[in-house]
């Protein structure tokens, strides 16, 4: 095909520019400090506000004995009858407790809500950061109507690149295939820019933050 003396004027400049090397004006800000530094408020209070501007709803349990209350007063007064749970670490904590919980993964498909772990929480954007590493693997955020995250004190960072570090050492380099930052309820505005939540993912979202630190 035949080129244009015009097009291959401009082919030929770029090929020019991009044979010469030109040094970065800043090479100091090419991501070696964080952009964002940290408030004077802890973790938790941060995250706290965070998340519930982009309505999730956050709770924070003292105890296990306070995990497994609020998580049956919410059951109660949801007329919830089928919360899926695939992790066997918390349904270990909350088996005392009398909810009515499902363990099959594929209950995920069809139960009223899903209580999950996480990898850690951002405080800054209030995200919740998930992989397919965890447990209740790629589903368990995504499929039910309504998302439960028990997090841990120590699962509190500040930033995104404070997340993917705590990740990175804990699968010591291996990467899981997913991971997601999940940033409140799941919403979208493309038809006629009106908001709508609960399209493509979970309509409700909860932390439920445990005071003290994961084993």
């Amino acid at each position: 095909m035949k080129v244009s003396p015009a097009k291959e004027n401009i082919l030929r400049r770029v090929r020019h520019a991009l044979s010469q090397p030109v040094q970065l004006p800043f090479p100091q800000a090419e991501g070696n400090q964080p952009l964002f530094q940290p408030q004077d408020q802890s973790l938790d209070i941060c995250f706290a506000q965070q998340f519930t501007k982009l309505l999730g709803k956050f709770i924070f349990c003292a105890t296990d004995a306070e995990l497994g209350e609020n998580l049956r007063g919410l059951c109660q007064a949801r007329s919830w009858n089928q919360v899926a749970c695939p992790e066997l670490e918390l349904m270990h904590v909350l088996q005392s407790y009398e909810l009515p919980f499902l363990s099959d993964p594929a209950s995920i498909n069809t139960c009223d809500a899903a209580i999950t772990t996480c990898e850690c929480l951002i405080a800054r954007t209030g995200s919740v950061v998930v992989s397919s590493s965890l447990p209740s693997g790629r589903t368990g955020s995504i499929f039910p109507p309504v998302h439960i995250v028990v997090a841990y004190l120590n699962q509190l960072v500040w930033d995104i690149r404070d997340g993917l570090r705590l990740v990175r050492e804990k699968y010591s380099g291996s990467l899981p295939s997913m991971i997601s930052l999940q940033t409140g309820p799941s919403r979208t505005a493309d038809i006629e820019k009106t908001l709508v939540v609960g399209v493509h993912g979970p309509a409700e979202v909860y932390v439920m933050l445990m005071d003290h630190q994961q084993l």
